[in-house]
């Protein structure tokens, strides 16, 4: 099975609420966005954003330029109803931009002031897809723009989705990112998944050089 049919094959077969990585609030992912204080207007990219609720929470606070990218068709599908049924929202569905593509071969003509990545790092265990999520980072991201990156931490879990995963501390990751990209802070988290268990994430922030 070809990893975005894994994808789709996931979405299709649980709601969206059920998978093990999702959030009923990103709390931190807001707080370490707000922190880096891009304006509203900014360009900003959640990779991996599927059917996540960070979009809703954005498109509240003021943010008027976001991308929603994930593999998975079925995922911004499920994001894009659950926004239009929502009496506040539905009119701002059509100014995200949805982009259904695998990160390793997205393509844009715009760039981006903030990228935010939780649970899709970590999936990349082949060094040729590491390198070329990290040819879209460096060609993407703005001079002075911010890359969040949340990804399991070291003694958290090996699989995720059935697939195998890298585990991130400080040291390894900005060894992944190299020299154009600064380390600013980093968090852990403990996310409890809808079943009760838990799971230890690794919260990263770096700044483009």
């Amino acid at each position: 099975m070809s990893r975005k049919d894994h994808w789709e094959d996931v979405y299709q077969q649980k709601e969206s609420n059920s998978v093990s990585w999702f959030q009923e609030n990103p709390g931190l992912s807001l707080q370490l966005i707000k922190k880096t204080k891009i304006d509203f207007a900014d360009n900003l990219i959640d990779v991996g954003g599927g059917a996540s609720v960070l979009v809703d929470n954005l498109l509240r606070r003021g943010y008027q330029n976001i991308s929603v990218l994930d593999i998975s068709g079925v995922a911004l599908q499920v994001s894009r109803e659950r926004l239009t049924e929502n009496t506040e929202l539905a009119k701002k569905v059509d100014k995200v931009d949805w982009i259904v593509t695998d990160i390793t071969q997205f393509k844009s003509h715009k760039t981006y002031k903030l990228w935010h990545d939780r649970a899709v790092f970590h999936f990349l265990t082949e060094q040729n897809d590491r390198d070329s999520y990290l040819e879209k980072l460096s060609q993407y991201v703005d001079s002075g723009g911010h890359v969040i990156i949340a990804a399991f931490a070291i003694g958290g879990p090996e699989k995720c989705s059935g697939l195998p995963i890298v585990q991130y501390d400080e040291a390894k990751i900005i060894n992944e990112l190299g020299t154009n990209f600064e380390l600013v802070e980093c968090f852990e988290e403990q996310h409890v998944t809808p079943w009760d268990s838990k799971q230890y994430f690794k919260y990263f922030r770096f700044v483009k050089n």
